[in-house]
């Protein structure tokens, strides 16, 4: 069983910064793709973010592009999320996720997808 434990949101000014930390139990962590995904009140849970395992690709929703950064380390068992010049429209729960099941190189953009969520972390940005 994999666990995820999200860090890192806060409240935050419009233009301002965070990192958020997602790190996983499994030994087998650097295998599996991961994901970022966020869900605002009344919106449907919506993809931010990925890593492939392998070469370590990312990809990233239109709206975040040149502004969110995603990582990982390995060794250390984690997935970074760094998000810069932050919008109050950036203002959600977010989640990270793992996709343990399919083995695609380009990781999937489908929440249902992934297999194992994090409890997730607020992130709010003021205007």
């Amino acid at each position: 069983q994999v666990q995820l434990v999200e860090s890192g949101g806060g409240l935050v000014q419009a233009g301002g910064s965070l990192r958020l930390s997602c790190a996983a139990s499994r030994r087998t962590f650097s295998r599996y793709a991961m994901g970022w995904f966020r869900q605002a009140p009344g919106k449907e849970r919506e993809f931010v973010a990925a890593i492939s395992w392998n070469d370590g690709s990312t990809y990233y929703e239109n709206s975040v592009k040149g502004r969110f950064t995603i990582s990982r380390d390995n060794a250390k068992n984690t997935v970074y999320l760094q998000m810069n010049s932050l919008k109050p429209e950036d203002t959600a729960v977010y989640y990270c996720a793992v996709d343990s099941v399919s083995g695609t190189v380009i990781p999937p953009t489908e929440p249902l997808a992934y297999d194992y969520w994090g409890q997730g972390t607020q992130v709010t940005v003021s205007s």
